[in-house]
Formats: structure tokens, sequence, C-alpha cells
């Protein structure tokens, strides 16, 4: 697929039409206060993989509703002092994987927090162990319309809610400093960070890579490719209801968290990404608040983005700041 969205001169001034509700800030205040009325229980147990490099720990925790969530620990082999902090979120569809994969952030010094996604995990990669305990209204097969009949029962309102937890679970292990805390993702990862990045008031960088979950009126009308699709098929079969769900889904567009950004970030867009489409990843950088903001642009890729060149443009970036 060639460049399919707008032309690169518009998207950089490219701007979102979704609104964000009147309630935003005070249903998201809501939220983590329930949330954090569950004690955050988080147990890090060591893991005998093999490797010399990185000790790796099994991580539980209390995510929404104080469901157990998991994750992966990294650190460096040895490590006897506060390290910088990585808090890393999942792409659609994937677990955290096991426990020997993903070394890069660790084998860099820094300590390294993957968030298993719950119900996710058995789409790709090495597969997730977080259950989704809450049940819902009639819904397409997937994850983007669980719970879409209010902003209240929402899949996503529970992911969010796990990531921010994610965070403080992270922070709470004697190896990491928190005042060094950054948060990055792919995808629906890179949804989650900025959503992370609106939540958390002190982290020191975010870095959302071809972001998912972003300017959904756009989205959902511009492209035909999953997962956004699934919004489409649902409202295909539930004819009349598109203002309600996208009512629904403002309070989880990553536009409206964008505004609220307090970090410096990097972002990335690929221009023929028909997955995450350009103009609805510079809705989000445009929006983003933090004047310290940068955009790496891939002009010939699709989802795969700059894929190991942007890994290698992340790692010269977050010297700066963690």
């Amino acid at each position: 697929m060639a460049l399919f969205d707008l032309p690169f001169e518009e998207l950089r001034e490219h701007r979102s039409a979704s609104v964000a509700p009147e309630d935003f800030d005070a249903f998201w205040s809501k939220t983590l206060q329930e949330a954090r009325e569950h004690d955050l229980d988080a147990r890090f147990e060591p893991v005998d993989t093999g490797l010399s490099t990185v000790d790796v720990y099994d991580v539980t925790f209390a995510g929404f509703g104080g469901h157990p969530v998991k994750g992966w620990l990294r650190l460096p082999a040895g490590a006897t002092g506060p390290l910088p902090l990585v808090v890393e979120f999942i792409g659609y569809g994937g677990g955290r994987g096991l426990a020997h994969e993903n070394l890069l952030w660790a084998s860099t010094g820094r300590a390294h927090f993957v968030m298993d996604t719950r119900g996710q995990g058995s789409a790709w990669g090495g597969g997730g162990g977080t259950a989704d305990p809450v049940g819902g209204a009639p819904a397409f097969p997937g994850f983007m319309t669980r719970g879409i009949d209010a902003p209240e029962n929402y899949y996503y309102r529970r992911v969010y809610t796990d990531a921010v937890r994610a965070i403080e679970a992270a922070r709470s292990h004697p190896l990491t400093d928190a005042a060094r805390t950054v948060a990055l993702g792919a995808s629906q990862g890179g949804g989650i960070t900025i959503a992370v990045g609106g939540l958390v008031p002190d982290l020191v960088a975010v870095a959302p890579d071809v972001p998912f979950l972003c300017d959904f009126p756009r989205s959902v009308s511009l492209t035909d490719r999953h997962p956004y699709r699934e919004i489409a098929l649902f409202l295909k079969t539930h004819r009349g209801r598109s203002a309600d769900v996208l009512r629904t889904l403002s309070y989880f567009d990553g536009v409206h968290f964008a505004a609220r950004g307090r970090a410096p970030a990097l972002f990335s867009a690929a221009l023929e990404d028909q997955t995450c489409p350009p103009s609805t990843v510079f809705s989000a950088f445009n929006a983003w608040a933090h004047e310290d903001k940068e955009i790496e642009v891939y002009d010939f890729n699709d989802h795969e983005g700059g894929g190991p060149y942007h890994e290698a443009a992340k790692l010269s970036w977050l010297r700066t700041y963690a």
C-alpha cells in the first residue's frame, strides 16, 4: 500500500476533531482512586532462566478491581543500586512472553518492567498469563468492543488502570529509581503509553511507537484493518449506536491523554501504516502538551514502523532522560 493518508505537510498540522468529555478528568481520578483502595501487593519472585547477564523476576500485582496482573522485571545481573526504570506495554494480542525474552533494556543497565495485558497473549509471541475476570455486554470478537456500552464497563478502563498500577508496582522494587521512570511501547503498547503519560504526572520520558487507540472518530472511519475494524463491524450489526460508542471511546482516546502529557516524548509514525494511520498518530503528537517532543517518521513503512532503526533512535534519545 502506497501513501493513503494526508500529505506530510498536512500531517504536521493535523488536529483531531474528537472532543474530550467534560468529566474526563473526574472519571479517571475516580477510577484510579477506586483501584488504589486495593493493596498493590506487588510480589517479585526470582526466576531461574539460565541467563548470566540478566536477573528476572516473575511479578504479580493488583490492577483494576484488585485483579492479579502479571509482569516481568528484568535487572542487570548483580545490580546493587537504584536503576533507571523502563516500563513497557505490549502490542495488541500479545502477552508478556517468556522470562528469557526481551533483554534489550536490561542490557543497557536499566531496570525493565513489562506488563502483561489482561485477557490477551494468545495471538502472537510467547503467551500471557493474566485473566480478565470482568464480563460484558455482547461484543464483536476481539477486545475493542468489550464493554463498549458504557465508559465504566469498557475493557480499556481496566487496561489503562492496570498500566498505572504497573508503574507503581515497578517503582516499589528497591532496585528501581522511581524518579527516573520511562514508559514506552508500540502499537497498543504505544496507546497505553500515551494514556499513562496523561495519568502519571512524574514520568521523565515517554516513547509511544506507531501508537494505537488514538483519534477514534477518524481511525474507525479511515481504515478497514483490524483492530479498529472490530468497532466498525460491531456498528454494522448494532445500527444506530455510533454516537453512544464514540462517546464511550472518547474517555479512552489517546488524543485527550496527550493533551495532559507532562513528560518529554518521542513518537514514531509510518506513512504507509494502515493499522494505525499516520494522521491519527499525529493527532496525538500534535496534542501532546509537553513542549519537549519529537516524532520520527518512516516514509515507506507499514505498521512495523522503524523496527530496529527506531530502537536505535530510542536508545540514543533516552540517554538524556534516564
